[in-house]
């Protein structure tokens, strides 16, 4: 387990900066000529996990580059912990990041990896050894920290990644698409690893294109799309903004025609279709109010149901009602 956190260990101007939020971008745009990568950015985060949504391009590589000060930015400040990384980088010391893509050393074992960033941190020899020990507990990889990297599958070489922004315990974590390539079972420990630390107060940043994902993850969430803001706050208040917009529930059953019957006489219904006996879709206003009754309908009727599922509920739908009809 982790330790609580605190502001100690902060540098005296960062502590006297508290109150500001942990990462702050204000007014960040970021431009490569004529190409817009991001525009127009404000927005302040502190404390637990938030995740950031949108489809490839969308500039959610380019916003972690402006936060770790791999790209300055074209307009506007990014602040961490209230101070400008450009004009004294101190707040990085507090930051654990792990990149889309990594190259490591498959030689090393993963306690030797970890280790080895821990020494670059100030650690002793020793010190680097127990926490880099502690770190891949944390993150399930105890039994094998002794085992070379390049041995390792797609989810264990993530997790050593988490391991090594870890070790010099962070206050700020930002994980670039830390699920993509890896199996059901790392997806899951991944995100329990992810959740526990948002548990613990840290400042976590997660970026991903599947919304599935981030709703296992967090509630909080920030959608780019094309360089530009177009959602922030709680994923479900976001979606209750949708409930003017139509939307599909598809219905798997042994007749799609006598469950039709009895669905349409609820006043959230306006159309139906049958795309074969067995298979219903539903076209409601009120998605949300429209789940809540279906099990009811369903089981007062004696129907026979093996999917339920949405068909447009994901992030491409999403954001092609938030961007106003196009998610091109």
């Amino acid at each position: 387990m982790m330790p609580d956190i605190t502001q100690q260990g902060l540098p005296p101007t960062q502590a006297a900066a508290v109150t500001a939020p942990v990462v702050y971008f204000n007014g960040v745009s970021k431009s490569y000529g004529r190409i817009h990568a991001l525009s127009d950015i404000t927005i302040g985060l502190s404390g637990g996990v938030t995740g950031i949504l949108g489809m490839n391009g969308a500039g959610k590589s380019t916003l972690f580059k402006l936060l770790m000060g791999k790209l300055r930015p074209s307009a506007g400040e990014v602040k961490i912990f209230g101070m400008d990384p450009w004009k004294n980088p101190m707040p990085y010391a507090h930051v654990g990041f792990v990149p889309e893509h990594e190259k490591m050393h498959d030689w090393m074992t993963a306690l030797d990896f970890v280790s080895t960033f821990a020494r670059l941190h100030g650690m002793t020899r020793s010190e680097a050894d127990t926490e880099a020990k502690r770190v891949l507990n944390f993150v399930g990889l105890g039994d094998v920290m002794n085992k070379e990297i390049g041995r390792f599958s797609k989810g264990m070489r993530q997790r050593t990644k988490i391991a090594h922004a870890l070790v010099n315990d962070p206050k700020l974590i930002v994980l670039d698409e830390p699920l993509q390539g890896c199996d059901p079972l790392a997806r899951t420990t991944i995100m329990n690893v992810i959740r526990e630390l948002g548990k613990l107060g840290r400042t976590v940043l997660v970026s991903s294109h599947i919304l599935s994902e981030i709703e296992r993850i967090t509630e909080q969430i920030i959608i780019l799309h094309q360089g530009k803001l177009v959602a922030l706050g709680n994923l479900h208040a976001i979606r209750e903004r949708l409930d003017e917009i139509p939307h599909t529930i598809r219905i798997v059953g042994e007749d799609a025609r006598a469950l039709a019957r009895d669905i349409l006489t609820h006043p959230a219904v306006f159309g139906v279709s049958f795309p074969n006996d067995t298979e219903l879709l539903i076209q409601t206003y009120h998605f949300g109010k429209m789940h809540s009754e279906l099990p009811r309908l369903i089981v007062e009727n004696n129907h026979k149901v093996s999917i339920i599922d949405n068909p447009d509920d994901d992030l491409e739908s999403l954001l092609h009602y938030l961007a106003g009809g196009s998610s091109s």
